[in-house]
């Protein structure tokens, strides 16, 4: 039917706005709470660190234990746990007495974080129509993309102009208003009936085990982003340019502009065509920014950092989506967030300690090799699959195209 094809129905419409909102609560917590822990406990690096890796344990584990809830329990019960979790978290920070406490407040945020971010991805894979998947995760990605560029800058300013209690609040607010907005436009789409799948003797009801290759290339793009969300802005310092964190801002730009491109492209032709040159795209960026020396310098390699980084997490989720079956979509999504949370923690250990090796400088230019390292593992990966295929079709008796 043709109502099946259409992408833009008010369910999508109305979810990604609700994405948004739970991105952007987390967005105006993320850059305000080092500075405030700092002022407010008197802090060292270690332990905002630990704030972080406590957030980010509790969102990959919950994402797993999502996957398996969804199979036992109805979506809606999850989400709304998962939402309640994290608004009430957001809500009480600023009452945290002591650093333990506000560790206990992030690992319940992550928790309730985890559960979200992984039913409403799951629930907008399921209404995109199946030849458009790679469109609709392109345009369903703004909300990550578009919270990511406002709420590290709006956080800080609200915690500057109005302080701690009302950015929380503001945060807690746009989180519990998700609910709201998704039954109220009733835009969650009904959960289908459970059949029994019929199986032969021995197997198991397993998520397409070829979703680990773009599963590890997403990994290898985030320990790249890890380097820079953890070390820009004291290169920024070294440099002498105060306003290096606009790179963030600019390089949404071209993830913006690449993204429902780079979808029809995954949907007509395939991902060799989008990761390939996404791949070169984040190497040029980050070889550009190790040499940048000027404000204009860093923006221009943003601009070719946003593009290939842009197409090739699109490309990722919506190419696992795709080898999954859709019963095991909550399963692809937990596991294409995680590659992220654990890429970016990794990223900023691993790449931590080459920059107190080589500098800042030659840290970026070491995390661009990682893209040789992704590039060599896609076409490995591309080969054994293409020779499997022609073993396949020769036992069968059939012809190699």
């Amino acid at each position: 039917m043709e109502s099946d094809k259409r992408l833009w129905t008010r369910s999508f419409i109305v979810l990604t706005i609700g994405y948004f909102l739970l991105f952007l609560s987390l967005h105006l917590m993320l850059s305000p709470l080092p500075t405030y822990v700092q002022q407010r406990y008197r802090s060292d690096d270690v332990t905002i660190s630990l704030l972080t890796s406590t957030f980010a344990v509790f969102a990959i584990a919950s994402r797993f234990l999502a996957a398996w809830a969804m199979k036992r329990m109805h979506r809606n019960a999850v989400l709304i746990v998962g939402l309640a979790a994290a608004t009430a978290a957001i809500a009480v920070y600023p009452y945290a007495s002591s650093v333990e406490a506000l560790l206990l407040m992030r690992a319940v945020h992550g928790f309730g974080f985890g559960w979200a971010s992984t039913v409403i991805p799951t629930l907008v894979s399921q209404i995109i129509p199946g030849k458009r998947i790679g469109e609709g995760i392109g345009y369903f990605g703004y909300s990550t993309s578009v919270a990511m560029a406002v709420g590290p800058a709006a956080g800080l300013q609200l915690l500057d102009v109005a302080g701690i209690h009302a950015l929380a609040w503001t945060g807690a607010v746009l989180a519990a208003a998700i609910l709201p907005l998704l039954f109220a436009g009733r835009s969650i789409p009904k959960q289908p009936e459970r059949k029994e799948t019929v199986r032969a003797p021995g197997a198991k009801d397993r998520m397409n085990t070829k979703t680990l290759l773009p599963a590890a290339l997403n990994t290898l793009l985030s320990v790249v982003y890890g380097g820079l969300l953890g070390f820009l802005s004291l290169y920024g310092k070294q440099l002498g340019i105060d306003q290096i964190g606009v790179f963030f801002l600019v390089s949404v730009v071209t993830v913006v502009a690449v993204r429902p491109i780079s979808g029809r492209l995954f949907d007509r032709v395939g991902h060799q065509v989008v990761l390939i040159p996404g791949a070169v795209a984040v190497l040029a960026g980050m070889v550009a920014l190790s040499y940048a020396r000027s404000l204009g310098a860093v923006l221009a390699a943003a601009l070719i950092f946003g593009a290939g980084f842009g197409a090739i997490q699109l490309t990722t989720q919506a190419w696992m989506l795709k080898l999954a079956d859709r019963r095991h979509h909550a399963a692809a999504n937990s596991l294409y967030y995680n590659t992220i949370d654990l890429g970016v923690a990794a990223g900023a250990m691993l790449l931590g300690a080459v920059a107190s090796a080589v500098g800042y400088a030659g840290m970026y230019r070491i995390s661009g090799g990682i893209m040789i390292v992704f590039l060599a593992l896609y076409l490995v990966g591309l080969a054994a699959e293409k020779s499997k295929k022609e073993t396949l079709q020769m036992e069968n008796g059939r012809p190699v195209s």
